[in-house]
């Protein structure tokens, strides 16, 4: 079964960096886009990226220059590097894959931003 699990989540200080992990299993990595999305609180989920299966990425406009998605198709694991940490960052970021029609969650990992 597909079992997506995200690590990396920590409290940072404004402008610091984290690397998110999601490391998948249950399904063929490669062949997969790789979603990021975050939540905040008392808020919706919002897109944050997207890599394709050939690498190609996509980002939200807000969010361009700081974060950056990667994959390691070897390792079955996504990645989402952030920079430049803001408070208004602070979410619980989630890593999904649409398959068959059906969108699949890990149970996600918290960033929080705050001096």
């Amino acid at each position: 079964q597909v079992q997506l699990v995200e690590s990396g989540g920590a409290l940072v200080q404004p402008g610091g960096s984290l690397r998110l992990s999601c490391a998948a299993s249950g399904f063929t990595f490669s062949l997969y886009a790789i979603y990021w999305y975050r939540q905040a609180p008392g808020k919706g989920r919002e897109l944050v990226a997207r890599i394709e299966t050939s690498g190609d990425t996509n980002y939200a406009d807000s969010l361009k220059g700081r974060f950056t998605a990667s994959r390691d198709n070897a390792k079955n694991t996504a990645f989402l590097q952030m920079n430049s940490l803001k408070p208004e960052d602070t979410a619980m970021y989630y890593c999904n894959i649409m398959q068959l029609g059906s969108n699949y969650w890990g149970q996600g990992t918290q960033v929080t931003v705050s001096s």
